[in-house]
């Protein structure tokens, strides 16, 4: 009856050892992922056609939120923002000017960084509208002047809404399409 009892006793704790496990591996599991969602990835998507033909509406990306902390961000490079006015609504566009630079569009649709025409395969229909860079933008030391590859169809830093982009407030770098398949793979930004 003693055995009985104590084998009982084994198989109850057996149980409960094994519970607090399975409670702590979950445990485990959830702060990695909050770690990697916060430092080091997140998935997002985009939403509408500003950054045709380079990313489409509905394309689901992965966001490097790491290679910032090491090092800055460069011309081209396809950047994840939020929009200031909006609470969780995020900009995705390419970075154009860099900080201390200027910045200007003429009215024939060139784009002017430090007075010399940025020469650049993206964006490559004439620029109707040139926004606020149609006068000369000086960007800050921690300022950076972004514009969607669908230049007349993007809401981007010519606009007083979206304005330039301070650093900080650079989420990070698209990284990967991981949707649709037949686009998966690492996006290109120079």
């Amino acid at each position: 009856m003693k055995e009985e009892h104590n084998k009982g006793e084994e198989e109850k704790k057996s149980v409960i050892r094994e519970l607090l496990e399975l409670v702590a591996y979950m445990a485990v599991v959830l702060v990695m992922a909050g770690l990697i969602v916060t430092f080091v990835g997140q998935r997002t998507m985009v939403s509408g056609s500003s950054m045709e033909s380079t990313l489409s509406d509905k394309d689901n990306l992965i966001v490097d939120k790491i290679t910032y902390r090491f090092s800055d961000p460069q011309r081209y490079d396809i950047i994840v923002f939020p929009y200031q006015y909006e609470e969780d609504t995020y900009y995705i566009k390419r970075i154009i000017g860099l900080p201390g630079e200027t910045v200007q569009i003429t009215d024939n649709g060139d784009i002017l960084i430090n007075g010399e025409i940025l020469s650049e395969t993206y964006g490559r229909e004439r620029i109707e509208s040139p926004g606020r860079a149609s006068e000369l933008i000086t960007l800050g030391d921690d300022e950076y002047f972004v514009m969607g590859d669908n230049r007349n169809a993007s809401a981007d830093s010519r606009e007083p809404d979206v304005g330039n982009i301070n650093r900080s407030d650079i989420i990070g770098r698209a990284w990967v399409r991981i949707w649709p398949l037949n686009k998966f793979g690492v996006l290109k930004h120079q």
